[in-house]
């Protein structure tokens, strides 16, 4: 490609690899970008824990918000509406009460996306329900693995260590979908 581009250099595979340029980097512009970052990644993180159609577009309050956030929002609010599919967006005053919501942080500031009617209650309810259901045989059925004292003599030490995460991850999943059940339930 080179002679047919005009130049007359050696070739790319052996000129060394570009170096970065530190004077080129803008902690500020990095900083805000990082912050776009974690708002789009809490709205999705809340999007697939109440499993929330990506499609939709969400209300969305904003508690703790600073000066900076505020600026940062009104900067990048175009991508954010767009990458997070936002309807709108509302900062809530300091004396202001939101209404039950599923949370999300980005630094101090809260991203609540208001739940009442944004999901159907009694499917979700009956979804937690069965998914509770399954953790719980799960809980039971590796307790009762780890409570056999042959199982744990014979197997290998990485076999009951496996076991054993698998446990604590399945308890963990557990207390979070009790308490968005709760939250749900209180809808």
């Amino acid at each position: 490609m080179a002679p047919l581009a005009g130049i007359r250099a050696e070739t790319i595979m052996t000129r060394p690899y570009p170096a970065s340029d530190p004077s080129q980097i803008d902690p500020a512009a990095v900083s805000d970008l990082e912050w776009v970052m974690q708002f789009i990644m809490g709205i999705r993180r809340i999007r697939a824990e109440m499993d929330i159609a990506p499609s939709r577009s969400l209300p969305v309050l904003l508690a703790n918000a600073c000066i900076d956030d505020r600026k940062r929002l009104a900067a990048n609010r175009h991508y954010l509406d767009f990458l997070a599919r936002l309807e709108c967006v509302t900062v809530l005053e300091t004396d202001e009460a939101a209404p039950e919501s599923a949370t999300a942080l980005v630094g101090e500031m809260q991203i609540l996306i208001p739940m009442a009617g944004l999901i159907d209650k009694d499917a979700e309810l009956a979804r937690l329900d069965k998914e509770i259901g399954r953790l719980e045989g799960d809980i039971r059925r590796t307790t009762g693995k780890l409570g056999n004292a042959s199982f744990v003599e014979k197997a290998p030490p990485a076999v009951v260590e496996k076991e054993r995460g698998k446990l604590a991850e399945a308890e963990s999943a557990l207390e979070n979908l009790q308490a968005q059940r709760e939250k749900i339930q209180h809808l």
